[in-house]
């Protein structure tokens, strides 16, 4: 009974104890002045002055234009797929519409998948666009990361640091070195890592077999490391070409975790706080564990239908084994509910396990994640949306107590509220906006498996995942038509740039601002107390928004499930 705990625990446990290195490795990352031999041949290919400081205008329109260039660049390789070479099956472009949707999807660090990887894609598509898109997305966040905390850290300063260095320091330095020693972990464990497109195999019955395959482990180490999640084959981690053995889906795990994690220990270093980073780093973990909860023992109590059992219908205490349905039998609900509960934090998006098929309780586990998106988050950008919440929570107290608030000894004045207020409504009006269109949408009838309130569900998750810029679907809804293609695609870049963009601003406002030191009416904010609240406030201002939309959802689905109600 206690073993998934133990587990559990375990797992946690490594994820703080590798914080603190990966922290550090990260602020030294963001703090060197050194450029290395290898970043200044960069610069020159750039035609970029390493020296230049930007204001957060510069640094933003840095941001966007460099990732617009690389999503048109992805967005003409899936064009041209067919002419590229790496393609031995010659398989077809992509459409228009869902090229658009896939370069979107992989330049915002979301990798949401209206196609399957191995039957859309060829090697050549799936290293430079894909892959690259991947590296670009992740770096891109983690460096804006380093340029919000700089200018949350630095007074009086009309700068926010270099756009183009704290990118390719953080390509040079973080990624690329870890993607290549987790891809070596990776083919040591049996993950494939070859230019070949397949292989055949003959079976026990002496039927042939063509076994998809191509360079998978360099894919899933920037996919997890990445916080990028899609898949190289449509199964995702539940393949055993992505994920063969324990040991893997438990890196999975790790990686996912482990520039989120560390981004609160890099916030701690760089502002010369570090009890401020462990108190943000203890507010993520304690949703994450209520909300792990939550799913596991959903989970493992299984349908309330099938409880009722025997010719007399007298009701079984549980259902035995749990819900096992949609789940990998070599994973079980153990490492499903962990991996569940991960992806989703760390806006991730990769699966070992089909989320439609979760119980709606579990099923609500993905989605608040999602929509609360500040649950460690994605690599840079949801330690950004953590704090966004703490000048919100910071703001309520001084309310309370008819003070000015202050936040890292810097004054919240209305201009910092309206900029915080413009990113976290942004988020709700893309998922509910483009959830709504859809609801109206005459022929998303036709790509839903569930009618009722599951198939609300569906259409809900999959404008969740992609402005939270996660990935993951319920996978019951064929988003592979030009509606969805397309809206899904704007929510996704909406997800990115609508909420981004105000919290760069928010730093260089705060960059700006002169530090005034700690008076008797200061609120403290690297304390338990204030940790408490922060998780008060994320809860309370996500459940006040998304609640009435899940209510609709999983919500009434669970309790008609109750009486017996089910939707074909």
């Amino acid at each position: 009974m206690w073993l998934p705990w133990i587990e559990f625990s375990v797992v946690l446990t490594v994820v703080a104890l590798l914080t603190v290195p990966m922290g550090q490795w990260l602020a030294r990352c963001f703090t060197s002045e050194h450029h290395t031999w290898l970043e200044r041949i960069t610069y020159g290919a750039l035609g970029v002055n390493p020296q230049e400081r930007m204001g957060w205008q510069r640094y933003g329109t840095a941001l966007v234009l460099s990732n617009a260039a690389m999503m048109l660049l992805g967005y003409m390789i899936l064009r041209v797929q067919g002419w590229l070479p790496l393609n031995p099956l010659e398989l077809a472009a992509q459409a228009p519409h869902q090229a658009f949707n896939t370069a979107a999807s992989f330049i915002t660090n979301t990798n949401w998948q209206s196609y399957g990887g191995e039957s859309s894609l060829s090697n050549a598509t799936q290293m430079a666009a894909i892959t690259f898109l991947m590296f670009a997305g992740a770096t891109t966040g983690v460096a804006v990361g380093a340029g919000f905390v700089r200018g949350l850290a630095r007074s009086s300063s009309q700068d926010v640091g270099n756009y183009w260095v704290d990118y390719v320091r953080v390509l040079w330095r973080v990624l690329l070195p870890l993607s290549f020693v987790m891809a070596l972990i990776y083919v040591w464990q049996g993950i494939p890592q070859t230019l070949g497109t397949d292989a055949i195999a003959t079976t026990l019955e002496g039927a042939k077999q063509q076994l998809m395959m191509g360079p998978v482990a360099s894919f899933e180490s920037i996919k997890h490391l990445g916080t990028n999640g899609g898949g190289f084959f449509s199964m995702n981690a539940a393949h055993p070409f992505e994920n063969p053995t324990p040991l893997t889906n438990v890196l999975h795990i790790l990686s996912m975790l482990l520039i989120p994690a560390a981004m609160t220990y890099a916030f701690g270093s760089m502002l010369l706080r570090r009890r401020q980073g462990w108190v943000l780093f203890g507010a993520c973990m304690v949703m994450f564990v209520g909300f792990l909860s939550l799913v596991f023992v959903a989970e493992q109590g299984g349908s309330a239908l099938l409880e009722r059992s025997g010719a007399d219908q007298q009701r079984s205490p549980t259902q035995p084994g749990g819900n096992m349905e949609g789940k990998e039998l070599r994973f079980g609900i153990v490492d499903t509910a962990l991996f569940v509960t991960t992806t989703t934090a760390a806006t991730t998006g990769s699966v070992n396990a089909m989320h439609d098929s979760l119980t709606p309780l579990g099923g609500i586990t993905p989605m608040a994640l999602m929509m609360l998106n500040c649950v460690f988050g994605g690599d840079g950008v949801g330690l950004i949306n953590l704090i966004q919440y703490a000048i919100l929570t910071v703001f309520l107290a001084g309310m309370m107590i008819g003070r000015t608030p202050e936040f890292l000894g810097k004054k919240i004045e209305v201009r910092e509220m309206k900029l915080v207020m413009l990113s976290v409504l942004a988020h709700p009006i893309s998922i509910l906006g483009f959830t709504a269109l859809a609801a109206l949408w005459p022929d998303t009838a036709a790509s839903l498996n569930n009618r009722g309130p599951h198939g609300f569900s569906e259409i809900l998750y999959a404008y969740a995942s992609a402005t939270a810029n996660n990935g993951s679907a319920f996978a019951g809804l064929n988003a592979n038509t030009p509606f969805f293609n397309t809206t899904i695609g704007l929510a996704m870049i909406a997800g990115r740039f609508l909420t981004l963009l105000p919290l760069l601003a928010l730093a260089g406002s705060m960059a700006a601002k002169a530090t005034v030191p700690a008076g008797p009416g200061t609120f403290p904010t690297a304390t338990p107390l204030f940790m408490g609240l922060l998780v008060f406030v994320v809860l309370v201002v996500g459940g006040l928004t998304f609640l009435p939309a899940l209510a609709l959802g999983p919500v009434i689905e669970h309790l008609q499930m109750l009486i017996g109600q089910l939707y074909a």
